[in-house]
This record gives structure tokens, C-alpha cells and sequence, in this order.
């Protein structure tokens, strides 16, 4: 995965009631705590029903459509360049994974593009503490910063059509945990059993922005 550097904030409709405001910059937690700050900020805006953080961007739901957009251009704009940023506090999680074999069946593939050994690769994967930017994709699934850039590795070229709940994997300069079975162009390196959504529970989303991860060796297998 392939992810732009713009250096300009972008903004653009999502049909007549939302909007998505692009960040500039690097993606780092940085960035990240600057778009928590812009969206506790605009959430006071009252023409605005939701705002939610993404990676790097915020999107903005309204109670109606606005009447001028050059006034929430100017203004989202303004806000960002204030330069505020946000700091959540959050859990530490720990998740043991299983490293290769049937729980990891593309962690050869990460190692033939890398140039890495699989020991290494697991060692580098498992190393950093990686905080959780933001919430999306399917319920439970947690966008995370921090992974190595050593290990980062393209997207698969042909989508797995199954991935079950508690994939580990690894897209471009990301990593993430799958929360339920479903499709994915990911590289599969591994598994946890950590329960990520559970629709009886409350809250039934067991991470939220400001938690971060920490992967822990379980076993590696052949």
C-alpha cells in the first residue's frame, strides 16, 4: 500500500451532508494527535452532527446540507493550521500471535520482498508498541502507526477471499489485526485469538483511539 504525502490540507464533499478534510504531512502519530484535536474542536461547530477521525483525515457529517462551503473550507483550514495537537491516553494491550505456518501464510512473501530472514521479521514486527490512530474498515478493526519500515511489503496483487478473525497482517507501511473473517489484500503473517468486536458486550468495540498494541511472540511456526 502506497500512501501519498500531500502538502496541502484537501477537502472534499461526500455527497450534500459530509465531507472528508485530507491532512498533510507524514503519517505519525504526530499528524494523528493533530486530526483527534481538530475533530474535538469541530464537534462544537454547531452545524455539525459527527466527526470522525480516520488515518490522517477527518470526515464531517452535517445536520443539513450547508448553504456555502467556502465558509467550512476556510474554517476547517484555519483550524488545522493552529497547530493543535491531542494526546490520548490509553491501555496497553498485549496479544500473543502465532508467527508463520498455517496461522501466517504469506510471511514467506514478506520475507522473498524484504530480504529479511522470518526470525527477523518476526523480531521487528513484534518490537514496537504501536498505537491505535483510528477505528474503521469492518467493526473492532483498529488502524495502527509505528510498524518498521523494514518489513513493509505491498499489498497482494490478487485478495485473499477469507482471512479469519484475529489475522495479522501486514499492508504497505501498515499493520493490522482482522476483527472478524472476511476478505483482504493484506499479507497474512500470523494470529491471535484476542476478541476485537463482540456485539453482546458493552461496549461490544474493545479498542478505541489512544489504546495501543503490543505483539508478543507466542510461538513461530514452519
Amino acid at each position: 500500500m502506497k500512501i501519498e504525502t500531500l502538502t496541502q490540507p484537501v477537502i472534499s464533499q461526500l455527497g450534500s451532508r459530509a465531507m472528508l478534510f485530507e491532512a498533510p504531512g507524514v503519517l505519525s502519530l504526530e499528524n494523528q494527535q493533530r486530526i483527534w484535536a481538530l475533530s474535538t474542536q469541530v464537534k462544537q461547530w454547531p452545524w455539525v452532527a459527527e466527526a470522525v477521525p480516520g488515518m490522517n483525515n477527518l470526515m464531517l457529517t452535517f445536520h443539513q446540507p450547508p448553504e456555502e462551503l467556502e465558509p467550512l473550507y476556510e474554517a476547517l483550514q484555519a483550524e488545522w493550521l493552529r497547530g493543535e495537537a491531542q494526546t490520548l491516553e490509553g491501555r496497553v494491550i498485549e496479544l500473543p500471535v502465532y508467527y508463520g505456518g498455517e496461522y501466517g501464510p504469506h510471511i514467506c512473501d514478506v520475507a522473498e520482498y524484504t530480504g529479511l530472514s522470518i526470525a527477523e521479521i518476526v523480531r521487528r514486527h513484534a518490537q514496537p508498541q504501536y498505537p491505535v490512530y483510528a477505528l474503521g474498515s469492518h467493526p473492532g478493526y483498529c488502524y495502527l502507526g509505528g510498524m518498521d519500515p523494514a518489513i513493509a511489503t505491498p499489498r497482494r496483487q490478487t485478495p485473499v477471499m477469507s482471512i479469519p478473525g484475529g489475522a495479522v497482517s501486514i499492508g504497505g507501511v501498515q499493520t493490522g489485526v482482522s476483527a472478524s473473517a472476511g476478505p483482504s489484500g493484506w499479507n497474512t503473517i500470523g494470529h491471535t485469538e484476542y476478541v476485537f468486536f463482540n456485539a453482546a458486550a458493552t461496549p461490544p468495540v474493545m479498542l478505541r483511539p489512544g489504546d495501543s498494541l503490543q505483539f508478543r511472540v507466542k510461538k513461530v511456526l514452519s
